[in-house]
């Protein structure tokens, strides 16, 4: 089994007037393919902008992060860009679809990116993708017509519908309330299984990240492998 994410001894602080403060403190730790680790902690915890530095959003003060096999860390902003839309998929809390997209548009856009299916192909996988998670009859509506769940759901699908290497969730239902939180934690998982996508997740959600391979806990910046 390879090892698509190694992180090795990273540190992450900012300048906060005269302050330095440390984000994150020397961690280090690996994820194995097809395997889902969630990273849970209080707010102010370090867990973001682990994700943040992970994704390739942000690089660390110092320290190494491999992802895929190459050093993102030493990558300029468009190189990670780049690898970014080529191997990353990302599902957020606000959701962050295009207000003035269809769901089907939302979706079929990171194929539109990454520029590999024809255009008939990637709306058909779009399609398809929003059809396994119960939108068939929401593909022509905007974001604003659409319910919460719904929503995360084409968020969901256009993460996934690019069969990313690597999928990163920040907290994919805390904008939701509970009964659709599991209802959309569900197809989430389902998706994963299916896959074999390797996923890290942050969550305030103990009860999500229990059913996680792997729980990774962090507390004033630092990193601990929960029991």
């Amino acid at each position: 089994m390879s090892i698509p994410v190694t992180v090795h001894s990273i540190h992450r602080s900012f300048l906060s007037g005269e302050s330095n403060i440390q984000a994150v403190k020397d961690v280090s730790f690996s994820v194995k393919e097809g395997e889902l680790v969630a990273i849970v902690g209080a707010s102010g915890s370090g867990k973001s902008t682990l994700l943040s530095l992970l994704a390739g959003l942000d690089v660390p003060t110092s320290g190494q992060i491999t992802i895929l096999g190459q050093r993102i860390d030493s990558l300029t902003e468009e190189q990670r860009a780049l690898f970014r839309r080529r191997h990353l998929g990302f599902v957020f809390q606000s959701f962050q679809l295009f207000s003035e997209y269809t769901a089907l548009e939302n979706v079929v856009f990171p194929l539109e990116l990454q520029g590999i299916l024809s255009y008939e192909e990637a709306m058909d996988a779009a399609r398809d993708a929003l059809v396994k998670l119960g939108l068939a009859h929401r593909l022509h509506h905007k974001p604003s017509t659409l319910s919460g769940g719904e929503q995360q759901r084409v968020a969901i699908a256009r993460a996934f519908v690019s069969k990313p290497s690597i999928l990163f969730a920040d907290e994919p239902t805390g904008n939701l309330d509970q009964e659709t939180g599991r209802v959309v934690e569900e197809l989430f998982f389902d998706l994963q299984r299916e896959t074999n996508t390797t996923v890290i997740l942050v969550t305030h959600d103990l009860d999500l990240a229990q059913r996680a391979d792997r729980v990774l806990r962090m507390s004033g910046g630092e990193l601990r492998e929960e029991p």
